[in-house]
């Protein structure tokens, strides 16, 4: 991927499916100082959520608006991600918000099908011009409830979210139908491989019921021209300063600030507690 910018190619991909893998965006050395970052950060352990899935499992979440000066903010300002994600939505791009996804060995809770935009939208961003990259600190399979997206979804606009059953999240009706028409994609990822996909694609995981952890950091972000209309739980349009390509090897195992402030996720009422999931 040469300058760590997205081809042609790449960016035409996204549009016509609703998602784009990079493997390997960062390499192992990086992957590492991730992975050992987030395992030892007492944050993790304070701040995570347990949210139900109503079947026995229960996924834990992690959020943050700010990207600091700490690990995590590296990866959510360096250029190889944010560069991308302005070639994938024609503009400048700011962070939206961070959140780690953690699916503990046999007890991970599986999450029902659901668009990001279902929720953001009732933030006051007009235009489902915002997108998110997934990046796998686990191997990420079909075992430990790896992300499932449908091609080509975000075509199908926004479909009416709420509470059904024990979840928040889109129609069921009519994500029954969208099931029947197009694929269901597997996204499988080893460390360091990337998932970027549109606010409006519609997607899911299972229960992790192998041995194994599945943890995924995520980035989220925002358009400058879809600043949002009114203020909410995430922030409004402020310049995103890039750190260096480099900056995550060159910081090493940095981890959260004292000051970092973490958001639960069951004071969003904009849909219903408990409704931020992947």
């Amino acid at each position: 991927m040469p300058s760590k910018t997205l081809s042609e190619l790449q960016v035409a991909e996204f549009q016509r499916d609703g998602y784009l893998i990079v493997r390997a965006l960062f390499d192992q050395e990086e992957t590492d100082i991730l992975r050992r970052a987030a395992k030892a950060d007492a944050a993790f352990k304070q701040h995570a959520y347990d949210l139900k899935d109503g079947e026995g499992g229960v996924a834990k979440l992690v959020l943050w608006n700010q990207a600091g000066e700490d690990v995590y903010g590296t990866v959510a300002r360096c250029p190889r991600v944010v560069e991308a994600m302005e070639q994938l939505l024609g503009d400048e791009v700011y962070h939206y918000h961070s959140k780690m996804s953690i699916k503990e060995p046999f007890t991970g809770g599986a999450w029902a099908w659901h668009q990001d935009y279902g929720y953001w939208y009732l933030n006051g961003c007009l235009f489902p011009d915002m997108a998110s990259v997934m990046i796998a600190v686990d191997p990420n399979t079909r075992e430990n409830g790896c992300l499932q997206v449908l091609k080509g979804s975000h075509r199908l606009g926004r479909i009416e979210h709420g509470r059904y059953g024990d979840q928040a999240g889109a129609d069921p009706e009519r994500t029954q139908q969208a099931t029947k028409v197009l694929e269901l994609v597997y996204c499988v990822m080893d460390p360091g491989d990337a998932l970027f996909f549109h606010c409006n694609t519609l997607h899911r995981s299972d229960q992790n019921k192998s041995p194994y952890p599945r943890w995924s950091l995520l980035c989220c972000y925002n358009t400058k021209h879809n600043n949002p209309y009114k203020a909410s739980h995430h922030p409004c349009y402020q310049p995103l300063v890039k750190v260096a390509d480099s900056a995550l090897k060159e910081m090493g195992v940095k981890l959260f600030a004292d000051k970092t402030e973490f958001w639960d996720p069951a004071q969003d009422k904009t849909v219903g507690a408990g409704k931020t999931k992947k």
